[in-house]
């Protein structure tokens, strides 16, 4: 008998948001229970995918750590759902946070388009909303700040000198996503071009999770009191005048935990190891 040609399958680009898996979207959730393949992130809550992933899907780990530890390559992510597609299954590319807000979301959409796949998006709570709203600071707030600026300094070279200048003359609330590691950097760089000392830094780590910690400092005691100080990741950074708003809002106690909620990366794979063998897949089962 003839074979019938297999049909495309489709990919869903959605976001998992920032660790509270009470913060997914219906929507996403919704795929997540129709999905054949899941390849999820490291920031990623293990209680989405028991919760919502349906039995017997397929769940791919191609999580990423920033400067440090095993990160999946972005090459591989991008021929594990191109080839899952083409064997016409419904792929779920979970991200953490949202699905738009750095990261490497234009790599994969390219990689669809070329292979003429099917795809849809779904946005997720960003890290920054879900920070500021688990710590008390509303980002843009009468008579603080009316608008918001999401940037990230992993290097030197991604802010330059006149535009750290601005950054240090604005209104806005700054928020530094990955951020953390350079963040001597960060306030080396505004206190130098005079940023207002009435701005306060709020670094969250793990927000919305129940490991979250906030911690605020003055920019101009940051030198002698957080110098090198390392933060469990992630951890968000906002910068400005609503974080004094912290302390009056804060409605949730910090863990006084510096044990990670994410688990890290633990192995590295390519993409014609996962399809050859399916080895590195975990098939999540019901009582």
């Amino acid at each position: 008998m003839p074979k019938h040609p297999i049909t495309t399958g489709k990919v869903i680009i959605a976001g998992a948001g920032p660790g509270d898996p009470e913060l997914l979207t219906v929507k996403a959730a919704r795929y997540l229970q129709q999905a054949d393949v899941v390849l999820v992130d490291r920031l990623v809550s293990e209680q989405v995918l028991v919760q919502y992933v349906k039995p017997g899907a397929e769940i791919i780990s191609v999580g990423k750590q920033c400067r440090r530890g095993l990160s999946t390559p972005q090459e591989t992510i991008n021929e594990l759902m191109v080839e899952y597609a083409l064997r016409g299954k419904l792929v779920l590319r979970l991200k953490g946070g949202d699905v738009s807000i750095f990261s490497n979301v234009l790599d994969e959409l390219q990689a669809l388009k070329a292979a003429d796949i099917r795809y849809e998006i779904i946005p997720g709570v960003t890290a920054a909303l879900g920070a500021a709203a688990y710590a008390g600071i509303p980002l843009t707030a009468r008579d603080h700040s009316t608008a918001v600026r999401f940037l990230t300094f992993y290097r030197n070279e991604v802010i330059d000198e006149l535009y750290w200048k601005e950054l240090a003359a604005t209104n806005d609330t700054l928020v530094f996503y990955m951020s953390s590691e350079t963040l001597d950097g960060v306030v080396g760089n505004l206190v130098k071009n005079g940023i207002g000392a009435d701005k306060l830094l709020a670094v969250v780590e793990q927000a919305t999770t129940p490991l979250q910690q906030v911690q605020v400092t003055n920019l101009y005691e940051y030198a002698q009191n957080w110098t090198g100080k390392t933060f469990v990741s992630p951890a968000l950074v906002i910068i400005g005048r609503v974080v004094g708003l912290h302390e009056q809002f804060a409605w949730i106690a910090n863990s006084q935990s510096s044990e990670s909620y994410f688990k890290p990366v633990a192995k590295l794979f390519t993409a014609s190891t996962v399809i050859a063998t399916e080895k590195v897949t975990q098939h999540v089962s019901r009582a």
